[in-house]
């Protein structure tokens, strides 16, 4: 390895009511493979975003090959020798490797009249023959593997005289065999003198891979260490490391008799829920903690039926329940609080009555039409209950604040008497008094007989409201914790085991 080839200093950035990034510090060295890690919401990928031009930062500098640096956009910092390889990949599926690879650069003979498609081949296998990848240049992008168009990505951005190349989350959907070849070309690319910042919560991997590794916590840099000289435990600790000021809950408030209101059993769903079993108990909040990619809100939509279920069952109250929709979910008494309230939760051009009972029309006949005066003394009650601030029930949702829009979204479901309750991510983007309020609704409800399903990124959220807590890993349940025994460290453990112990269901 050799010298500094990309310094950002003090870096921060500010989102509205967000310090997402607070005074980070980041060095790369030429040649060198490193790590970044932390857990969702870490500002990992908020600090890449702003290293290729994706987000301005606002403070702060940066210094690329000896010289301040100022991405105005991604295409900017790919011409300058930055390129990112984003975890959803950005490739055109009609068009051949070839013509992916050299997408608005294409060679072109007569007078700059025609492409150049023998030129177009012959480029892009020496290319391929630089980085030993064996792929075919005229080979459709949309017959490839994952692996292979991961590859082919990489070999784009090299092609652009790369000297920093951002790797986020690369290895998430590939095979055993495709993760020792992508290692492969990011080893023969260090020793061309490459600097890789591979982001990534596979912790087995960092070892595998990397050089260094920075661990970022809640915004703020926690510490670079080398690889060689540190411990899986020691990252986890550094990822999870905050002090919890909320308490968390002491024991769980449900009876052990209690009867089991959901069964889920080797439910598989997509790439992203593999033989998931579990049970929810009456009065019960279970808690789904995981990383991103984990599969939680892939398993919350299956149940639901916003997503099609390949095998496994759910019984609900002891009886086998067919779920083939949303409309099949909420006669069976589940209710549905999406992470992305806006788009699947809400129409936010609609008031505050006509949202609270959309999902519960049905429950207000008056003879063929519907009772608009049952509808607005039954909406004033759960405003009431749930503390909604609103002028009027006639008032526009997007007029509201997010924490009261998602009480909107709470009372949609009590409406309609739903005794399951999944709440996705449910105080995201509201602020701290909200959140409280938001608790406390929760707890309200358990106690009342509801069974919650709670996901969240957030620890301290999950060890403050579970009774009992399921953790997630790339698509399997990888551990199960009774709230008396579960800590932070214990369940990151479970949420970055890797691959082969999910698949050993260990």
């Amino acid at each position: 390895m050799g010298n500094n080839i990309l310094e950002m200093k003090n870096i921060n950035k500010y989102f509205t009511g967000v310090h997402a990034l607070k005074d980070v510090d980041f060095s790369l060295l030429e040649g060198e493979i490193h790590a970044l890690v932390g857990e969702n919401g870490a500002g990992k990928s908020t600090l890449m975003k702003v290293l290729v031009g994706i987000y301005p930062k606002d403070t702060g500098m940066i210094h690329y090959l000896g010289h301040l640096f100022n991405p105005l956009n991604p295409q900017y910092a790919l011409e300058a020798g930055i390129g990112i390889i984003h975890q959803e990949l950005n490739m055109m599926d009609h068009l051949t490797v070839a013509q992916n690879i050299f997408i608005n650069r294409e060679p072109v003979r007569g007078a700059g009249l025609f492409l150049d498609k023998r030129e177009q081949y012959r480029m892009t296998e020496e290319l391929f023959k630089r980085l030993n990848m064996n792929i075919d240049p005229s080979e459709l992008v949309g017959n490839l593997s994952v692996g292979k168009q991961q590859m082919v990505e990489i070999a784009k951005a090299v092609s652009h005289r790369l000297r920093v190349l951002i790797l986020d989350e690369p290895t998430a959907a590939l095979t055993d065999i495709e993760i020792s070849e992508l290692f492969t070309i990011m080893r023969d690319l260090a020793g061309r003198g490459v600097g890789m910042i591979h982001i990534s919560h596979r912790l087995e991997e960092i070892h595998q891979i990397t050089d260094r590794v920075t661990v970022l916590r809640d915004g703020e840099r926690v510490g670079t260490k080398k690889t060689s000289e540190t411990t899986r435990q020691d990252i986890i600790n550094m990822m999870v490391g905050r002090v919890i000021y909320e308490q968390p809950k002491a024991r769980s408030m449900v009876p052990p008799d209690s009867p089991v209101v959901l069964r889920v059993d080797k439910l598989n769903a997509g790439k992203l829920v593999r033989d998931v079993s579990f049970e929810l108990r009456k009065g019960e909040i279970l808690g789904f903690s995981g990383l991103i990619g984990a599969g939680r809100t892939e398993t919350a939509r299956a149940i639901f039926g916003a997503d099609e279920i390949q095998s496994g069952t759910i019984e609900i109250n002891g009886v086998p329940a067919r779920i083939n929709s949303p409309q099949d979910a909420v006669q069976n008494g589940i209710g549905y609080l999406s992470e992305d309230r806006k788009r699947y939760g809400l129409a936010v051009n609609l008031n505050v009555k006509d949202n609270s009972v959309m999902a519960s029309y049905d429950q207000f006949p008056k003879g063929i039409f519907v009772d608009s005066g049952k509808i607005s003394r039954v909406t004033g009650e759960y405003v009431d209950m749930l503390n909604i601030k609103t002028p009027s029930l006639d008032q526009l949702l997007f007029n509201l604040s997010g924490g009261n829009q998602q009480k909107v979204v709470i009372a949609k479901w009590l409406i309609k008497n739903s005794d399951i309750l999944i709440f996705d991510e449910p105080t995201r983007g509201i602020d701290v008094g909200a959140k409280s309020e938001i608790y406390t609704l929760m707890n309200e409800l358990a106690r009342e007989g509801k069974s919650i399903i709670m996901i969240s990124s957030e620890l301290p959220e999950v060890l403050r409201m579970s009774d009992r807590i399921i953790v997630m890993c790339e698509g399997r349940i990888t551990g199960e914790f009774n709230i008396e025994e579960a800590t932070q460290e214990a369940i990151m453990e479970r949420a970055t085991i890797g691959r082969q112990a999910a698949l050993a269901g260990s």
